[in-house]
């Protein structure tokens, strides 16, 4: 700062608006491109460190017993499979239906022999991830055997 004071007391006051306006904004916009793509690397950075916390830390997990009903797999861009669940609580009435994600290959094997039984089916509720690219839903499922 104290070497732009000098250079100022020693240019005529015409030259001093302009040199100096130009010197400023050749500096400024140099530091604010670097600002921008330091800015865009810990934004980048960020993001993927939470979606890998949000996927690798579960908020709860169980089991649900229902009718496999339907499996799929879906997505324009990103395929994600995904399947629902008939969920009966009492004979005669119509079934809540419990929709997860399967992103295991050997996971979606069995609950293809499994479909149309009655299975039990362990998941982990993953909330908070950012994008439909890792399945549809928060519920992702990870184990299923037939229920007796």
């Amino acid at each position: 700062m104290i070497a732009f004071a000098k250079k100022l007391r020693a240019r005529p006051l015409h030259k001093i608006a302009t040199e100096s306006d130009h010197e400023c904004t050749t500096e400024t916009s140099s530091l604010a491109y670097a600002l921008v793509i330091h800015d865009a690397g810990v934004n980048r950075t960020g993001f993927w460190a939470y979606t890998a916390l949000a996927l690798h830390w579960s908020y709860s997990e169980g089991e649900r017993v229902g009718v496999l009903q339907k499996l799929s797999r879906k997505g324009w861009v990103c395929k994600t499979d995904e399947g629902e669940l008939a969920l009966y609580i009492v004979g005669g009435v119509a079934p809540q239906i419990w929709s997860f994600t399967v992103r295991d290959a050997k996971v979606m094997q069995d609950l293809n022999a499994k479909l149309g039984q009655r299975v039990r089916l362990h998941y982990r509720e993953h909330r908070g991830i950012p994008s439909s690219c890792f399945g549809d839903t928060n519920y992702f499922a990870d184990a299923v055997s037939v229920a007796q």
